[in-house]
């Protein structure tokens, strides 16, 4: 069930892409924002239970709504309410407007449509960004979506699914991602400003819950990709920032695809200013830019096709266990 859940929210996400502004994506901002107002009192334990309050009840409602389906109507409804959820919470086409527009501008040598691409999708002024730091951001900023709208979610649907729970995971994974990103911000449409210790448990949070399926990204991209660079890519860049989950996968999607990534975006910002500026053993400059060719043009092909590639090893593996459990 799992397996053809996954297939067809891929399908009908690539066929009809959910709108912006969509009643579920703006229902869960209201709820992040009312349970914040609501329990948000600046010390620790509140963080937490804002937190959890935030994030139990989207989960239970999924999980219960699929054992009604299950137990009263049968699997099939039960799949399609999977479906359904899924493709709420995965999918390219949720990000990768962005990326067309910005590869499409770039193809054509328009550099400043490029930019105004990039700032459109970021929010940050690119104005005076060179030509190959815009590929290079357009590569970062596409990867990780890439890991938290499909492989994050992915691997949190499948462990759940498996145990009997449903669409849970999904939820799980993306509740949490969002409310890490959301909850960051100082402010929020003017109310009062996110308590630190808010902002620091839903990071928290998040870094466990994202910490495996990280991992699991960036051996995807190992296997289809040049796996003894991205590997070694990966060991340097754990190495000196062990709790970076999104800097692993761009040290593995650097070493995969032999691109030199780096900056802000690859380095946890309270290590900055202590990481070493040179390893004698590796022998990296700097141990937040990777190793590889200045980023191009081409190397905007090389990451579709490497995302989509580990898409294919996924879904093959999954198939597989699927198939091995109907066996067995």
């Amino acid at each position: 069930m799992s397996f053809f859940a996954i297939l067809l929210a891929l399908l009908l996400e690539q066929a009809r892409p959910l709108s912006r502004g969509n009643p579920v994506h703006s229902g869960v901002r209201a709820w992040s924002v009312s349970v914040r107002r609501n329990f948000d009192a600046g010390r620790e334990h509140h963080g937490w239970v804002a937190w959890g309050l935030a994030m139990v009840p989207p989960v239970l409602l999924v999980v219960g709504v699929y054992w009604l389906l299950m137990r009263w109507v049968g699997w099939p409804a039960a799949m399609l309410w999977n479906v359904a959820v899924l493709y709420v919470t995965l999918g390219f086409r949720q990000f990768s407007h962005h990326f067309t527009r910005i590869r499409d501008a770039l193809e054509s040598g328009d550099e400043q449509a490029a930019r105004e691409g990039l700032a459109d999708w970021r929010q940050v002024d690119a104005a005076e960004v060179p030509r190959s730091e815009v590929v290079r951001h357009v590569i970062e900023y596409s990867v990780i979506c890439a890991h938290r709208h499909v492989f994050g979610v992915l691997f949190w649907f499948a462990l759940l699914a498996a145990l009997g729970l449903g669409p849970a995971g999904a939820v799980l994974y993306r509740m949490a991602e969002y409310l890490s990103r959301y909850w960051s911000r100082k402010s929020i449409g003017g109310a009062a400003p996110v308590s630190e210790r808010l902002q620091q448990s839903a990071k928290q949070a998040w870094t466990v819950i994202d910490w495996l399926p990280a991992r699991m990204t960036a051996l995807g991209f190992a296997v289809v990709g040049s796996f003894e660079e991205a590997i070694d890519g990966w060991r340097f860049h754990t190495k000196h920032f062990p709790n970076d989950n999104d800097g692993v996968i761009l040290a593995a999607t650097a070493g995969a695809i032999n691109v030199r990534l780096g900056g802000n975006a690859l380095k946890m910002r309270e290590e900055l200013q202590t990481a070493p500026v040179y390893d004698d053993e590796d022998g990296w400059q700097d141990p937040g830019v990777t190793p590889g060719r200045e980023a191009d043009v081409g190397h905007l092909r090389a990451v579709v096709g490497l995302v989509w590639r580990s898409v294919v090893v996924w879904m093959l593996l999954l198939a597989l266990l699927s198939l091995a459990r109907l066996i067995g």
